[in-house]
């Protein structure tokens, strides 16, 4: 057995024995580490980090995605600092090696009269019940911009009749105050009414959306479900629609018409503004294409 296999074996016993990790993962850090061994062409014990920048660098012009690459600069990670943990090594050769810059991609977005389209087929369910329900829902959803598992967990004492915000558990246990607008309110006012009408057990009397799931509220796969046949009957193609892209839009149109950042941040509960920041790109995309399209003088030649 050579000198390189045996490390990754002694890395995969400690991966299996002291955390548990299962056949699947085992095989992926075999493969990763394997690989790098590969390339390295010699022992892995000995690599710098100039190795490890030079492998990062070939991955790249392989054309391999940057979510891959960073997976296997994670194997090459936990791999060398279990070198150095038992003393095989007296360094660490990763530690001052950045993680390749992964491009988040752009969300994608619902038009303004999209997103009207919907509330509208919404309202046209009727008004029963669960026509109610999904009124409130969606212009809930729209005028938060909440996440849509915060949006179906949200307890009844979140949504005080009296109050015209919300108060909504973020991620990380953080608690952020949200207000509503008018058709919020109005659709929240309505759906109380017949709120009852959904409540069978003593645990879903807890939730503002009660439901008969294990849970007491209503699903996210529910209200997903829910919101694609709305897109089908507003005549919208359904990949485009999901409560995440309604997230989106309520982003990008606060930013449309002036909203500033840092409060569509807090509305959106985004713990680091930057990820809110993706908007502004979304909406300079926008602008640019606009521009490129309408402007007066597109056909003209410069002078």
């Amino acid at each position: 057995m050579s000198d390189n296999v045996l490390q990754v074996e002694r890395f995969l016993e400690m991966l299996s024995a002291e955390r548990g990790a299962a056949r699947n993962t085992l095989d992926s850090y075999r493969r990763d580490l394997t690989h790098f061994g590969e390339f390295l062409a010699g022992p892995l014990t000995q690599a710098t980090d100039e190795d490890i920048r030079d492998y990062l660098a070939r991955l790249h012009d392989d054309g391999m995605a940057t979510t891959t690459a960073a997976r296997r600069l994670s194997a090459l990670r936990q791999f060398y600092r279990f070198l150095y943990a038992e003393g095989t090594r007296r360094d660490d050769p990763t530690a001052t090696v950045d993680s390749p810059r992964r491009e988040r991609p752009l969300p994608k977005l619902l038009s303004e009269d999209e997103v009207d389209a919907l509330l509208r087929a919404a309202r046209e369910v009727g008004e029963s019940a669960e026509g109610r329900r999904l009124v409130c829902l969606m212009e809930v959803l729209y005028a938060t911009g909440m996440r849509v598992s915060e949006l179906v967990t949200l307890p009844l004492a979140a949504a005080a009749a009296d109050r015209p915000t919300l108060v909504v558990q973020g991620k990380g246990g953080r608690e952020r105050v949200v207000p509503l607008n008018e058709p919020a309110r109005e659709a929240l006012a309505a759906y109380r009414e017949v709120r009852g009408r959904f409540v069978r057990r003593p645990i879903d009397d807890a939730w503002l959306f009660p439901s008969r799931s294990r849970g007491g509220h209503l699903t996210r796969q529910r209200f997903s479900q829910l919101l694609k046949e709305l897109a089908q009957a507003a005549g919208i193609d359904t990949t485009k629609v999901s409560p995440h892209t309604l997230r989106h839009a309520f982003a990008s149109h606060m930013l449309a018409h002036g909203a500033d950042l840092r409060v569509v941040q807090k509305m959106l509960g985004h713990a680091d503004i930057s990820t809110t920041q993706i908007y502004t790109h979304v909406l300079k995309d926008r602008m640019s294409r606009l521009v490129r399209e309408n402007h007066p003088l597109r056909g003209s030649e410069s002078d």
